[in-house]
């Protein structure tokens, strides 16, 4: 019998991505849910809050066999499927997930060294070596177009080089 653990995504109901993470934890099923740190403004405090970088999603590591256990936990809603299966997801996509949104704290960063429109390259994670164009910048990430890759991502600012 094939024993094999394999990474899948689980669909949650919104919002509730990180009270399943806890109870799949709980109920000794590696999961994993990157998440990020937020600063949220009220009238009368701040707070911060951690949130998770994929809505509605949470990724699980259990066995073919295994996989209805899932569906004991509230707010759990379906797997996500691709051709007619439950996708699965490498572990090598999962270790580069862990390493490029787990990775690190912020670095001491000058903003004022990078202007609009100029190229940097990532010096770490899963967009290693690649370049891109500065769009926007923000106090601790910026919005890069890839041209190569068609698409515009935010990075950290620790993981760029002008």
């Amino acid at each position: 019998m094939n024993r094999t653990k394999n990474w899948y995504v689980i669909c949650t109901r919104p919002r509730w991505e990180l009270k399943i993470y806890k109870a799949l934890v709980e109920q000794g099923i590696e999961a994993y849910c990157p998440t990020y740190t937020s600063v949220r403004q009220w009238s009368d405090r701040k707070k911060k809050i951690s949130k998770p970088y994929f809505n509605s999603y949470v990724f699980v590591r259990l066995e073919e066999a295994e996989r209805e256990r899932v569906f004991a936990i509230p707010g759990v809603v379906r797997y996500v499927f691709w051709q007619g299966k439950a996708a699965k997801v490498q572990e090598s996509e999962i270790q580069l997930l862990k390493e490029y949104l787990d990775g690190e704290a912020l670095e001491d960063s000058r903003i004022e060294q990078l202007a609009v429109g100029e190229e940097v390259r990532f010096t770490r994670g899963a967009l290693k070596d690649r370049t891109a164009l500065v769009e926007k910048i923000g106090s601790h990430k910026v919005r890069l177009v890839l041209p190569v890759l068609g698409y515009r991502i935010t990075a950290r600012m620790a993981d760029l080089v002008p």
